[in-house]
């Protein structure tokens, strides 16, 4: 039996895990392979540490339920990357993008109650 606190725990670690992306993105941009200029790219470094923050969340998550029902959730990371890119990034949705959107919520609900 899966826990709803472990649903939970999941879907956090995949929020700050989305914002994870969104810094290692804005961090990209001003990358140079020199390890002083590495150390300097602040939003590099938050990406990668929120990375590690929410695989944290997510290895604790696992503990309260079946795999098979958790790891779905990890979908879930797509919608938030998506929300995300708009608002910090200035990236546009169409609505191929919504409809993919859709299409997540409902296979990992179809999963969730499947369980």
């Amino acid at each position: 039996m899966t826990e709803t606190w472990a649903v939970a725990l999941i879907l956090f670690a995949t929020w700050i895990g989305a914002f994870g992306s969104v810094y290692l993105k804005r961090g990209s941009n001003k990358l140079e392979f020199n390890v002083r200029k590495i150390i300097g790219n602040h939003e590099l470094i938050l990406g990668l540490s929120l990375f590690v923050f929410s695989s944290v969340f997510f290895i604790i998550g696992l503990k309260g339920g079946e795999l098979s029902v958790l790891y779905p959730l990890v979908a879930a990371s797509y919608i938030w990357i998506s929300l995300l890119s708009v608002k910090m990034l200035g990236e546009r949705m169409n609505k191929y993008k919504w409809v993919g959107i859709v299409l997540i919520v409902l296979g990992v609900s179809l999963i969730g109650l499947g369980s």
